[in-house]
C-alpha cells in the first residue's frame, strides 16, 4: 500500500486526531507502514485514538506504527463557572451541562460536602462529561 491508501484506511483516526487537538510530529510511510507520531493532551485522548485505530483495522500492527505521548500543555482548559447571587447547583448544572440533575457531578468535582453551600464569587469547576 502507498501513503495515500494508508491514510485513507486510517482516515477516521486522522480525523479524530484533528478533532481532539493531537499535535502531530510525523505522519509518513515507513516501509509498508503508516507512521504516526504525536502528542495528546490527556491519557483519555490518547486512549480514544487507540480505540479508533482498533476500530479502523483489527490487524493494525501489520500496517501502522503509532507513537503517542502525553503533553499536558495540549489539554483543553477546564470549564469554570463563577457563582452569582441566587444561584443553585441545580441551576448551574442546567445552564452549563444541559441538565440540572447533574448537579452532584459539580459538587463532586469541587469537593463540596454540602451542595447547598455555595457563595457568590465562588469559582466552580464544571465537569465536561457525564460520569
Amino acid at each position: 500500500m502507498d501513503l495515500a491508501q494508508l491514510k485513507l484506511q486510517y482516515q477516521s483516526v486522522l480525523n479524530l486526531i484533528a478533532i481532539k487537538g493531537v499535535r502531530l510530529a510525523n505522519l509518513h510511510q515507513e516501509g509498508t507502514k503508516l507512521f504516526i507520531k504525536g502528542a495528546a493532551g490527556t491519557e483519555d485522548v490518547k486512549n480514544e485514538i487507540w480505540n479508533q485505530i482498533e476500530l479502523a483495522e483489527a490487524n493494525w500492527e501489520s500496517d501502522l506504527i503509532c507513537d503517542l505521548s502525553i503533553d499536558p500543555s495540549l489539554a483543553p482548559p477546564q470549564k469554570t463557572y463563577t457563582v452569582k447571587m441566587g444561584d443553585t447547583l441545580f441551576a448551574i448544572a442546567k445552564e452549563t451541562m444541559g441538565n440540572g440533575n447533574l448537579y452532584p457531578q459539580i459538587a463532586k468535582a469541587n469537593n463540596l460536602p454540602n451542595a447547598d453551600l455555595i457563595h457568590p464569587g465562588d469559582v466552580l469547576i464544571i465537569p465536561d462529561s457525564v460520569s
